[in-house]
């Protein structure tokens, strides 16, 4: 009787040791602690640091877990190949078992929900003109568009010479003008996103014909403009990009409504959400 008080004893004991691994819930499923373990050590490989790291690890696997929920409403759950071959391609270095199994459940979630976002809310997005043109003039600013562009830029000029300078009919009369109160203008063509950056800044959005304000002593107006073969493909891929930031958006939106419905027991206050 004494040994089976003992041995009961220890089970009882051993109990709480199991339960305060499991860190916390979600729909019945439990996340312990090392599978947050697992998904900050991911991260860090990931270059994803930060002093909450924990926290946003329980997230992401509540999130994973809501995600593939409600991936197979649609049959969108990818298959082992597919995930197996997704993981080789991110090159995470040697894993263990608890890494290794954390990672491919964030990658079948991510697919998954990249399948949902095709399949049910991508063709719902639709984008204006408005929106393809300021997305482009984003591109234009950072990185500069597939446009030729004919410039004429006048250096070393007083302030009382820039103001007298007017519009010109034409790119020859605008080097005229220059020359007529006594400057040296230069003419070159370029295409935009071939430009320094600083000229870039300056052209980009300036009227055709239009001298640009004075900026370090010089002055620039673009001539002529001309669209390059690779224009129609950009806007093909900016009206795209711009569907898939929408889409993305909804689906952020749709993904808190999920997480707000299902069932998340949190059972250590450090994890609290």
């Amino acid at each position: 009787m004494k040994k089976l008080f003992v041995g009961l004893l220890g089970i009882i004991f051993c109990m709480p040791g199991y339960a305060a691994s499991v860190v916390a819930s979600v729909n019945g499923a439990p996340i312990t602690d090392a599978d947050v373990t697992a998904r900050v050590s991911l991260m860090n490989k990931q270059g994803q640091t930060s002093t909450n790291n924990r926290r946003i690890a329980l997230q992401n696997i509540i999130d994973d877990s809501v995600k593939i929920a409600y991936a197979q409403n649609f049959g969108a759950v990818p298959d082992d190949e597919t995930v197996n071959a997704e993981l080789k391609k991110m090159n995470l270095g040697e894993l263990s078992a608890t890494e290794r199994a954390m990672a491919e459940s964030a990658l079948r979630a991510e697919i998954a929900w990249q399948i949902v976002v095709a399949r049910t809310v991508l063709p719902t997005v639709e984008i204006t003109d408005s929106d393809i043109a300021n997305m482009r003039n984003e591109i234009a600013r950072e990185q500069g568009l597939p446009i030729e562009m004919t410039i004429v830029r006048l250096v070393d000029i007083p302030a009382d010479v820039a103001a007298k300078l007017t519009k010109p009919k034409s790119c020859d009369d605008a080097m005229q003008m220059a020359r007529d109160l006594g400057g040296a203008p230069q003419k070159f063509t370029a295409v935009q996103y071939e430009l320094a950056a600083d000229i870039r800044d300056r052209v980009v959005g300036l009227a055709k014909l239009t001298w640009s304000p004075v900026v370090d002593r010089s002055v620039l107006l673009v001539c002529d403009t001309r669209r390059t073969d690779e224009y129609g493909k950009l806007d093909d891929a900016i009206e795209q990009n711009a569907k898939f930031k929408q889409a993305m958006f909804i689906a952020d939106q749709q993904l808190k409504q999920l997480r707000r419905k299902a069932v998340v027991v949190i059972n250590d206050d450090r994890y609290e959400l």
